[in-house]
């Protein structure tokens, strides 16, 4: 299996940024692992370097793989606007990270399996595809008999509702529409997606 399964806050440490989340672990050492993690002289690293880990972080945070990622940075270039901003936009628009930023799931990674698992619904049709991107004015759900799963109604009770200004929720239905296209200022991951424009533009 080609995704990322190992630990979750290693990866976190890697980047210095609880990507994931909430981390009690992270909290505790929030320094990159190995025996010279605190070590306050480090090797300088380059300006590549820096684009380079800005990209994996991104590719980690949304659940990419390099290929996927490649597929939305040349569909975000395509587009109208600043490129940067129309990738991070696309990777939002994601039926798993919809189904996360809805508080139907308390992660990305365990959206993604509610999706493949057959529990979302896409506009009152059942959908399977975690990449699938939704547009605006659409409507996601959870299927009927999905309703009462644990880690569905534990993950609704634990998110507030209308977190998010662009997403619309009814508790009484278990669905959320996506109500319009969210500014860069509204989306809260602290990604600099400068830095990915110009890793691909060399």
């Amino acid at each position: 299996m080609a995704r990322y399964t190992g630990p979750k806050t290693k990866i976190a440490r890697k980047f210095g940024e609880p990507i994931y989340g909430p981390d009690k672990y992270f909290e505790k050492r929030n320094y990159p692992s190995g025996q010279h993690g605190l070590a306050k002289k480090r090797k300088k690293v380059s300006e590549y370097g820096t684009q380079l880990a800005e990209k994996q972080k991104v590719k980690y945070t949304y659940g990419l793989l390099e290929r996927q990622f490649r597929g939305f940075y040349a569909r975000a270039n395509r587009m109208k606007g600043r490129t940067g901003e129309n990738l991070i936009f696309l990777l939002e628009s994601r039926l798993d990270n919809i189904v996360y930023r809805l508080g139907i799931a308390p992660t990305r990674p365990a959206a993604r399996q509610l999706v493949s698992h057959c529990h979302i619904t896409l506009d009152g049709e059942v959908c399977n595809v975690p990449s699938v991107i939704v547009k605006v004015g659409q409507t996601v759900g959870v299927r009927e008999r999905s309703k009462s799963l644990e880690v569905v109604q534990d993950s609704i009770k634990a998110n507030a509702a209308g977190k998010y200004a662009w997403l619309e929720w009814d508790a009484a239905k278990c669905t959320g529409k996506y109500a319009s296209a969210p500014e860069r200022t509204e989306i809260p991951e602290p990604i600099n997606e400068q830095l990915i424009v110009e890793l691909y533009s060399k």
